[in-house]
């Protein structure tokens, strides 16, 4: 079923034309890539890579900032960098894949498989062992989660959206509500939808315009795939059954199914259209652009949100740069009633998004060189602090962010980010995670319970003291609350592009997509026959067979993950 790339046939005359050239000029698999780069893959004489990243990177300054210059200086390499803006790279990647133009470097995200199935990718595995020490201690014991598939055992990408070892210290999602809200309202329980609606509905009824405009209780971001982050994985979240993506994961027997089919989440989306008739739900959300969407936050009249931080921070960095910290935004684990507990963090050990080399890549070692030095300490501390005596000071053994530092980190971020650099470098390559200390006893990143508390705003350290906790996460159930899942977050696992799956899956989010907001739309006597057509329509789509499938790919995961004889 996923059998290895280099044994497949070519299915289009270019990637023919590929292979061949391929043959000629690197040889077949890593090896002949190593071969064709013996001579140049030494020193740090200057070297410039392609990249393409399928996330936005709106601060991303040709490494012109700070960290990025110092990464040049130490390495010899600079990277030439294309980012996706809105798709998450799937038609970018598609291309890539139907032509064979691929960068040296790519950080593919949910796409891997059609540059794996396209003979894109280069086997990590010997480079790895032959030339990245650094890489080969930070994975450890989790080296047996880079792989690919069960059936193709080869290292694709280097896991870098994670850090290894990774202790979440805060919450940065949920649902959102204003601090000047909390605050006028007496700093009020946010527990439940109801718990959340209320808030809202007080706050318009009393205030319903702001700075001259209308006040928005509630707006979503609905345009492309943001939707599954502000519409339709909110559903899963709120009924105990998120963090898989668009499925829900059964863990006694490891069955897949979309999880808007489970019949608790239509609930939610009866909630959403309630908002939606009650004039509480913005009624651009399933027609405004993104840029609208964060416009709107920025002007501070957004009252809540349901939404990840990085979804909407640029938006919340202006507001803390205009002086509006009392507009930003506190977090809570909101669920449709208070029998559920929202498991934002139930552990799914390490596993994520990750980086990769392509056959297209002259010299293939160079590039493992450059991903292990930042792997090192030295190359991790420069992308998570910055430089010493410019970002951070060292006193008596610890590092240290001067307070000038901190405010503009807090309150200019993006500018500050573009600047120096700091932490816009991590997705290059493995890191650990928060909560890890290197050998002089400090932490590798930033993200720890003092500097977290550090990077709060007023506003937001006044919210959290009325709450009687120190950070958002103070608000949720804990991990040692939760089973590990044992095949991690399934968003995260690659499935073959050149399967019969993968047109299902594309019909059912078109219709998911499609259906949703008009279920959400609907006059309320109208919602039930809206929402069950809808589920016909995806089951008429080849859901079900789609789920089996998907059930088959989980199953090998757990079994190549655990060593689980899973039937």
């Amino acid at each position: 079923m996923r059998g290895k790339t280099k044994s497949k046939t070519p299915k289009t005359f270019a990637l023919l034309m590929l292979a061949s050239a391929l043959l000629v000029t690197a040889g077949c698999g890593n090896s002949g890539g190593k071969e064709a780069s013996s001579e140049s893959s030494t020193g740090t004489d200057p070297v410039t890579f392609t990249f393409f990243g399928a996330d936005a990177s709106p601060n991303w300054n040709r490494m012109q900032d700070e960290v990025g210059q110092e990464i040049t200086k130490q390495t010899g390499v600079t990277i030439d960098a294309e980012y996706d803006v809105n798709n998450g790279g799937d038609q970018k990647i598609a291309l890539m894949a139907a032509s064979g133009d691929y960068p040296d470097i790519v950080y593919p995200k949910g796409n891997l498989s059609k540059l794996v199935d396209a003979g894109a990718m280069l086997d990590l595995t010997d480079l790895i062992e032959e030339h990245a020490p650094n890489l080969k201690k930070i994975y450890g014991e989790q080296m047996n989660r880079l792989k690919y598939s069960l059936e193709d055992q080869s290292i694709y990408t280097l896991p870098t959206n994670m850090g290894v070892d990774n202790v979440a210290f805060d919450a940065t999602d949920g649902f959102e509500i204003q601090q000047k809200v909390l605050k006028e309202l007496g700093y009020p329980e946010v527990r439940t939808l109801q718990d959340f609606e209320n808030v809202l509905r007080a706050y318009v009824e009393k205030h319903p315009t702001i700075d001259g405009q209308p006040t928005i209780p509630l707006s979503l971001n609905a345009d492309d795939w943001k939707i599954m982050i502000t519409v339709t994985n909110p559903a899963a979240q709120t009924t105990g059954g998120g963090g898989d993506g668009e499925y829900y994961i059964n863990p006694e027997n490891y069955e897949a199914m979309l999880h808007v089919k489970r019949p608790i989440e239509k609930e939610y989306f009866r909630w959403l259209n309630h908002m939606y008739n009650e004039g509480l739900l913005d009624k651009d959300t399933f027609v405004q652009k993104e840029d609208q969407y964060k416009s709107k936050i920025a002007s501070g009249r957004v009252l809540g949100l349901i939404d990840a931080e990085w979804g909407y921070s640029d938006a919340e960095n202006a507001l803390k740069a205009a002086g509006k910290d009392d507009s930003t935004y506190a977090h809570f684990p909101v669920t449709l009633n208070k029998d559920i507990k929202d498991n934002t963090f139930q552990p799914t050990g390490f596993d994520g998004y990750g980086i990769g080399i392509t056959t297209s890549a002259k010299d293939p070692v160079r590039i493992i060189k450059f991903f292990d030095w930042l792997a090192s300490d030295e190359g991790q501390v420069l992308r998570n602090w910055g430089i010493e005596g410019k970002h951070y000071n060292v006193v008596d053994g610890k590092r240290v962010i001067p307070e000038e530092i901190q405010d503009r980190k807090t309150n200019d971020n993006a500018a500050f980010t573009k600047e120096t650099g700091v932490e816009l470098y991590s997705i290059f390559s493995a890191r650990y995670g928060d909560g890890v200390k290197d050998a002089t006893d400090n932490y590798y990143t930033t993200r720890f319970p003092e500097q977290i508390i550090a990077g709060y705003t007023a506003a937001e350290k006044e919210t959290l003291k009325a709450y009687g906790i120190d950070t958002w996460k103070g608000l949720y159930p804990q991990e040692d609350e939760f089973e590990i899942k044992e095949w991690g977050a399934a968003y995260n696992m690659p499935v073959p592009s050149d399967t019969d799956y993968n047109v299902a899956y594309q019909k059912t989010q078109d219709i998911i997509r499609k259906r949703i907001p008009e279920a959400v739309l609907a006059k309320k006597e109208n919602f039930d026959k809206v929402y069950d057509d809808f589920l016909a329509e995806l089951d008429r789509a080849g859901a079900v067979e789609m789920e089996q499938q998907y059930t088959v790919w989980v199953k090998e995961r757990v079994a190549l993950w655990t060593g689980k004889d899973v039937k």
